[in-house]
């Protein structure tokens, strides 16, 4: 009998065992509010559901890996073991839009033999990441991270060269993910046309998602298409390069000849990037989101040299100057001008952009006769003005570490790297080594030609900025343009990612229908209070003044402007936004606030609450579009008022128009 027992017992624990093995193994994870709820799914794959509050915002959607060997990651594998945790903790921010920011969250890990999944809920939305723990080399040939909505959503999809469809695969990894938004059906997004994040999609109930990813150092960019027809879609990734020629802009750029049949390559244990699904109940949450800066890798060492400002830029103004007594160009003399300017203003660095070089040498050594480089940046350092370089990415990439040297040595500030324009592993990585090479020699880095932030601006803070919008500089030459209307989605979604060198500072405005390009004397789209408000409304901790010293000489008051405005902030307030309509942001640097406000093509009141100023008399000094600015774009008026008691303010905005102020504590 005892013998009996003993086998029945050991039968039903193998049953047990087995039955445990076999049943789907499912998880709830809340944020710490209970706002937002992932449910996760572990069976013969892993998938997870989204909800924010009741509504569905992601259905089932699949993740895997497939390696190189043939196992893929997420299907078929057994689950070892789980565990959660919780962190409330609030983290430093010396070159961001708030001084600190807060980092709460729930975390939930799946084990697996070899690897882990994390999910991570915030109130604000949620991230998932995979790591790998094994030693041995391995490569990664796709990654399955699929997004299904529960319906057929409008978005706002930027494709990588339009919605038609009529590039290959190949050439659409080429691009420099500059495009405007198509808002559209799911549905009519065509199978094999890219778009590169962040992308924006309007869920249930009103609310958004907003996906995108973080902590990008070591693997390919995700790029998002259809998953078949309907209302999925799907992660793709550019293969490893094979060869890479000089090619593209004056042979500045690596032109991918073959690709390699995998996605990334690995030495050992690896953390991939982390999938980031921003959910927004209103508009103006989106614009105030800190999810990608948090989760990315945190700094190591000493950046308290990073010094973000301000920068008199040349390339869109055309170094056209005028009422001087030489001839302008990429020459000492207009160079010196730059400086003069720069240091009367209090503009900490003037750029040298493209033209300092020797045409199609991509070589950095190889300065122009034209120009005397040491003579300009010591003339630059004698008045208190930092120098940064324009530089081409064949022409870094073939000796960071030798250029680094000699141009620090010299007491150049830093690198605006340029026509990079792929993200594949091994650019990504080139981003990687040129932030952490111009880190030992102290120099900073703003990347232009290049993908979207994803946290490098954390893990090394000389990267001080990166283009990846379609910014002020299509105004030199594109004609039938709706730039009004782009600039109040980027606060929704490009910006969502991190900063963005639009290169606003226009003082040649136009209303819609005086507006055309003009390569030498360009123009913006919108009113002059429109400019002026896009140094609150973006983020930009180095920040062009785009236009031509003459033209701001002729322009004092909105100069003084632009010029006292800080570039990093202690505090952040987005006090009301609808995407494409308008937005109105509030920043606070010690004990003074700036207002950036702007709208679309219609004409709009807005009344203002400003009770954030708390306790206290407040002075504002205003700048709103004058009364014939539908007409005559650059029209303002600037005014001191006294905040009111209540707090509440009306702004009026013509069409394409904006609104500026600076208030300040009244002793």
């Amino acid at each position: 009998m005892k013998l009996t027992r003993h086998l029945l017992t050991l039968a039903l624990c193998l049953l047990t065992a087995l039955g445990t093995a076999a049943a789907p193994r499912k998880f709830t994870l809340q944020s710490p509010s209970g706002t937002l709820r992932v449910e996760v799914a572990a069976t013969d794959s892993i998938t997870y559901r989204l909800y924010h509050g009741d509504d569905l915002m992601l259905g089932d959607s699949p993740l895997s890996l497939t390696l190189g060997d043939g196992r893929v990651l997420g299907v078929g594998d057994r689950l070892s073991g789980t565990s959660r945790r919780s962190t409330d903790e609030v983290i430093a921010t010396p070159i961001y839009r708030k001084q600190s920011i807060e980092d709460k969250y729930n975390e939930l890990t799946l084990r697996f033999k070899g690897y882990n999944v994390i999910f991570r809920a915030y109130d604000s939305g949620m991230a998932y990441r995979f790591e790998t723990t094994g030693r041995k080399p391995f490569t990664v040939v796709g990654e399955r991270a699929a997004f299904r909505f529960p319906a057929d959503h409008k978005a706002y999809i930027p494709y990588v060269r339009g919605e038609r469809g009529t590039a290959t695969t190949e050439i659409q990894f080429w691009n420099s993910f500059e495009n405007k938004y198509v808002y559209s059906e799911l549905s009519a997004w065509r199978d094999g046309v890219l778009a590169f994040l962040p992308i924006l999609i309007e869920g249930e109930g009103g609310k958004k998602l907003c996906i995108t990813e973080a902590d990008l150092l070591d693997y390919p960019g995700m790029y998002l298409s259809p998953e078949g027809p309907g209302t999925s879609l799907r992660g793709v990734f550019a293969p490893y390069p094979a060869k890479v020629v000089p090619g593209g802009h004056n042979g500045l750029e690596g032109v991918v000849e073959g690709r390699k049949p995998y996605i990334a390559r690995f030495d050992g244990p690896a953390r991939f990037p982390w999938r980031v699904v921003i959910v927004a109940a209103e508009d103006a949450e989106l614009a105030d989101n800190d999810l990608v800066y948090a989760l990315a890798t945190p700094a190591e060492g000493d950046f308290s040299w990073v010094k973000p400002g301000k920068v008199a830029w040349d390339w869109w103004n055309d170094w056209n100057l005028y009422g001087v007594d030489f001839k302008t160009g990429v020459n000492n003399d207009t160079y010196k001008y730059y400086i003069d300017f720069a240091a009367e203003r209090g503009i900490e660095y003037v750029i040298l952009d493209e033209g300092w070089t020797k045409l199609y040498t991509a070589d950095l050594m190889q300065v122009v006769p034209e120009i005397d480089m040491p003579m300009l940046v010591d003339y630059a350092a004698s008045k208190n003005v930092g120098i940064i370089l324009w530089a081409g990415y064949n022409a870094l990439n073939r000796d960071i570490e030798g250029v680094c040297r000699h141009y620090a040595a010299m007491g150049v500030k830093g690198f605006k790297v340029d026509f990079m324009n792929r993200d594949d592993q091994q650019m990504v990585d080139f981003h990687h080594r040129a932030a952490q090479i111009a880190a030992r020699y102290g120099l900073m880095l703003d990347f232009h030609g290049t993908c979207k932030p994803a946290g490098l601006q954390r893990t090394y803070p000389n990267v001080i900025n990166f283009e990846a919008v379609d910014g002020l500089e299509q105004l030199k030459w594109a004609n039938e343009i709706d730039q009004v209307t782009y600039d109040v989605q980027l606060p929704f979604i490009r910006q969502v990612a991190g900063p963005m060198d639009y290169t606003q500072g226009a003082m040649r405005n136009a209303s819609k229908s005086s507006y055309r390009a003009v390569y030498s004397e360009p123009m913006s789209q919108g009113t002059r209070c429109r400019q002026l408000a896009q140094y609150v409304v973006f983020e930009s901790p180095l920040n062009m003044l785009c236009d031509s010293p003459s033209n701001y000489r002729s322009e004092p008051e909105c100069l003084a402007f632009m010029t006292a405005i800080p570039t990093v902030w202690d505090e952040t307030r987005i006090l009301t936004g609808r995407v494409s309509e308008y937005i109105a942001t509030a920043r606070r640097s010690g004990e003074t606030w700036y207002v950036g406000v702007m709208t679309d093509w219609n004409a709009r009141e807005l009344m203002l609450d400003l009770a954030f100023l708390g306790d206290g008399n407040f002075e504002a000094e205003c700048y709103a579009d004058g009364p014939n600015a539908d007409r005559a774009a650059r029209d303002y008026r600037k005014h001191t008022e006294t905040v009111p008691a209540d707090r509440k303010i009306t702004v009026r905005m013509a069409p394409g128009g904006g609104f500026a102020a600076k208030i300040t504590p009244v002793r």
